[in-house]
């Protein structure tokens, strides 16, 4: 908190931070908040509450019309989760030009991030994985570019 020359508290800092403490004390005193559907994103294992969260996280990327995720940055988890590779993969035929090449961007880039210091807590297998499904991912976006897109 700010505190003025004069030794009162400044309205506006006071308001933010009642703003603050109840949005903190109404969570508190409800059930526990539902995490984003991002959330989904860097829950990677096989668990139920995993797999739901994921389910989550590709029914929202289905029904975004925008698709504005597609150029949203991910991080080495999100290619591990396989979420975001696998609604570019399913979407590809609805993505622009410029979608696309941005997707094959992520895709080509999904195996460095997941083996670099990013991915240090992910398994082996998690890994293996995500590299996989981004080669393949790659691949199919590459000629999805190639039927479509002219070349600059």
């Amino acid at each position: 908190m700010t505190i003025a020359a004069n030794g009162k508290i400044q309205t506006a800092t006071l308001l933010s931070a009642i703003v603050a403490l109840s949005a903190c004390l109404g969570a508190c005193a409800s059930d526990p908040p539902m995490p984003p559907p991002q959330a989904g994103l860097r829950c990677v294992d096989d668990s139920a509450h995993c797999i739901s969260q994921r389910e989550k996280v590709f029914d929202s990327y289905m029904a975004d019309k925008s698709r504005a995720w597609v150029k949203q940055p991910a991080a080495p988890e999100a290619h591990a989760s396989g979420v975001r590779l696998f609604a570019l993969s399913k979407r590809r035929k609805d993505l622009t030009c410029d979608e696309l090449q941005h997707g094959k961007r992520e895709a080509d880039a999904a195996p460095a991030a997941l083996r670099g210091p990013g991915g240090k807590g992910l398994t082996p297998a998690q890994i293996s994985r995500g590299v996989m499904l981004a080669g393949d991912v790659g691949r199919e976006l590459a000629k999805e570019i190639s039927k479509r897109c002219r070349r600059a």
